[in-house]
């Protein structure tokens, strides 16, 4: 399958790729995980979803086309000036909320409602804080990950913590997990209690 089979890419996109080129960002998601996303959000009228992990607003290019204009939706990232890229294209959509915080800190301090779909793309809240932003999934509700076969950009040793992630959420008797030989190797977990 190549880029162009992938459909209803969202209008802001295109954009948002042209200034990771000219920024020189070099860990953009791919268009299968955005799709993905996509479908996931829009199965989810009334959503409370929270994206780990802005980076410069790719992947929420995605999530925010597949929302409806009663869902909600939280994005964190630590960088500035991610998050000073992802405000000028996003910072007008009332339905988000767009936090420069470091992820762990973030999900240690979180007291608000579960969630519906939960999108960690950073190492808090993927390798690190786990039992916590599990527990912040609703019955019903979505865990994605991506990344999860060798990447070219990977740090040595680093496969023993894709390892050790992947049968953690395999021993989780409250989750189903899917897992994908598929865009950048994804892991889909749905709570089932």
């Amino acid at each position: 399958m190549n880029d162009s089979n992938i459909q209803d890419i969202p209008k802001i996109h295109h954009r948002i790729q042209a200034k990771s080129e000219e920024i020189g960002f070099s860990m953009p998601s791919d268009l299968y995980i955005g799709s993905l996303l996509k479908t996931l959000v829009s199965s989810k009228p009334n959503a409370h979803i929270l994206e780990l992990g802005t980076g410069i607003g790719l992947s929420l290019s995605w999530m925010v086309d597949g929302m409806d204009k009663s869902s909600k939706l939280i994005t964190v990232d630590n960088d500035p000036e991610l998050i000073a890229i992802a405000q000028q294209y996003f910072g007008h959509d009332e339905r988000l909320q767009i936090i420069r915080e470091d992820g762990g800190k973030w999900i240690e301090n979180y007291k608000g409602p579960k969630f519906d779909l939960i999108f960690a793309d950073t190492w808090p809240g993927k390798y690190s804080h786990i039992d916590t932003i599990m527990d912040m999934i609703k019955i019903g509700g979505f865990y994605v990950i991506d990344d999860m076969v060798s990447q070219p950009n990977w740090l040595e040793g680093h496969e023993d913590n894709v390892t050790d992630l992947t049968a953690y959420l395999e021993g989780r008797k409250d989750f189903g997990i899917t897992k994908m030989n598929w865009s950048s190797g994804v892991i889909l977990a749905v709570r089932k209690y």
